[in-house]
């Protein structure tokens, strides 16, 4: 039988994965986006449907300082005597923290503290009913503690597990027992092209731990042309049949050169060779359709393509910058539109936050919106984004100058700014599209009920991570920037439209 990769397309990296019966939950890493961490449920490891987040409430997560591609990293989530636990790093505020739930569907406690720098934490249950504590440690490794796992206390002084197979600063510890053995699976080479998966073991829990003879198990770093990259970061799984399975971060590049849909998660089989050592896909390289014998196909419902933001809350598909959303973001300013207000602060400071994106989840796709907007101050604007950080986008907006209303294209490439369109716009209510191809955006509005007139493009390079230097992928966004007016009035959204070509 064969599944697709990825199996969580776009921005979804670091994933962590843990079992109930046969139930697969799944998390990813977030950075400076609201809600933090999204959970993800499966049957079969290869069809997912999104179900809630970890991270909620302000209380939980701040984020007001997150710079770019800052904020939560490296999430992992495991499940002992019927509880539920994310441990996690805000590197912006705060540091280690995890919390816990009895009901995958329901709220997640307050933030339990973990002392300490670094990043990439990890919780492991022994089987004797002590909990570890593992993370990156800089040039140390792998550092280890026992925690009391009701107050987050570290106890006595850590053990350096292990530095590495290559990497002397490896990451993302994943400890696991198997087979009367301690395993360690990390992350080497840094998080771009020399990104690799590396195992050590050890009988006992504080080592010394034997480095895997045929590290690392996973990479494409000698892949030059390979159209998977930055191959790594993997968490294993043993299935209710008793198969292995890892599920990792790579990126699809455009051109071997360019990946703009951030880090996504993969999947593929494990086995083990005679000496016990974890075999990834049979040592062969990852590949966009992969064979194996896959657990028993449970596809979800299909969801809508459109919001038309009928509910009074936002549907899981929504993510916000830095933070809940405050009174200029409502459901319910007006009935059955989205009502943003700008602020003052211009889209491209860091400050910025009148903004309600999605991912980018495929190379070909169209993004569309519905929007009333009187733009009634020179200078205020509200429209549609496409959207890697603050320095690197491209802006399709209403806005007004001279007095006269206008739909206006920005491209933003680092420190230049410039603005490639500038139509005279009949008042009225417009829609906004953006069509997505792997290496081009086209941008186009009509007039309410008229077709789309595209009017320029964009390439997707300057949106990648190798140009932008994100860590995340691209969303759409609808936003309203008061640029410095204090009376910027509100844009209403219809409905947003986000379809797969």
């Amino acid at each position: 039988m064969s599944f697709t990769n990825p199996i969580l397309t776009g921005f979804h990296p670091d994933p962590s994965i843990c079992r109930v019966d046969d139930n697969y939950y799944l998390i990813t890493s977030t950075c400076e986006y609201f809600p933090g961490v999204p959970i993800y449920h499966s049957k079969d490891l290869t069809n997912w449907r999104h179900i809630g987040y970890c991270l909620t409430r302000e209380s939980q997560l701040s984020l007001g300082a997150a710079a770019n591609s800052a904020g939560v990293w490296a999430p992992t989530l495991r499940y002992y005597d019927g509880r539920f636990y994310m441990i996690t790093t805000n590197v912006s505020d705060g540091g280690h923290f995890y919390v816990y739930t009895d009901d995958i569907y329901g709220e997640w406690s307050d933030p339990i503290w973990v002392a300490g720098k670094g990043h990439d934490p990890d919780l492991f249950f022994d089987q004797d009913g002590k909990v570890y504590f593992s993370k990156h440690n800089g040039h140390d490794g792998i550092a280890l503690w026992e925690i009391e796992i009701e107050t987050g206390t570290l106890m006595g002084e850590p053990t350096s597990l292990w530095r590495g197979y290559e990497d002397k600063q490896c990451e993302a510890p994943h400890l696991y027992a198997i087979n009367g053995m301690y395993y360690l699976i990390t992350a080497e080479g840094g998080t771009w092209r020399g990104h690799m998966v590396t195992a050590a073991r050890s009988k006992s829990i504080r080592g010394p731990f034997e480095s895997c003879p045929h590290n690392p198990i996973l990479t494409h770093r000698c892949l030059i042309g390979h159209p998977i990259q930055t191959v790594g970061h993997g968490d294993l799984i043993q299935a209710h049949n008793g198969s292995w399975w890892m599920v990792f971060l790579a990126t699809r590049t455009v051109g071997y050169l360019f990946h703009h849909l951030g880090r996504e998660t993969f999947l593929a089989p494990v086995t083990w060779d005679e000496e016990g050592w974890p075999i990834v896909n049979n040592g062969d390289p990852i590949e966009i359709e992969m064979t194996a014998d896959c657990l028993p196909q449970h596809p979800w419902p299909d969801v809508s393509t459109r919001d038309d933001f009928d509910s009074i809350s936002f549907s899981l598909q929504w993510n916000f910058l830095r933070g809940k959303p405050d009174e200029r973001i409502s459901l319910t300013d007006r009935e059955g539109w989205l009502t943003l207000q700008g602020e003052l602060e211009p889209m491209g400071r860091p400050g910025f936050r009148t903004f309600v994106g999605r991912r980018q989840q495929h190379f070909e796709c169209l993004a569309g919106t519905r929007l009333e907007f009187d733009a009634e101050e020179d200078g205020v604007e509200a429209g549609l984004t496409v959207y890697s950080n603050e320095r690197h986008r491209y802006d399709l907006a209403v806005t007004r100058a001279d007095g006269i209303k206008k739909l206006i294209i920005r491209k933003t490439i680092g420190d230049i700014s410039v603005i490639t369109v500038s139509e005279e716009l009949d008042e009225g209510i417009v829609q906004l599209y953006v069509k997505a191809h792997e290496r081009e955006y086209q941008f186009g509005f009509g007039m309410d009920g008229q077709s789309p007139k595209w009017l320029a493009t964009g390439m997707t390079q300057y949106m990648s991570g190798e140009v932008s230097g994100s860590f995340t992928g691209v969303y759409f966004a609808m936003y309203a920037a008061g640029n410095g007016q204090q009376q910027s009035g509100h844009a209403y959204f219809d409905w947003f439209d986000y379809c797969p070509l």
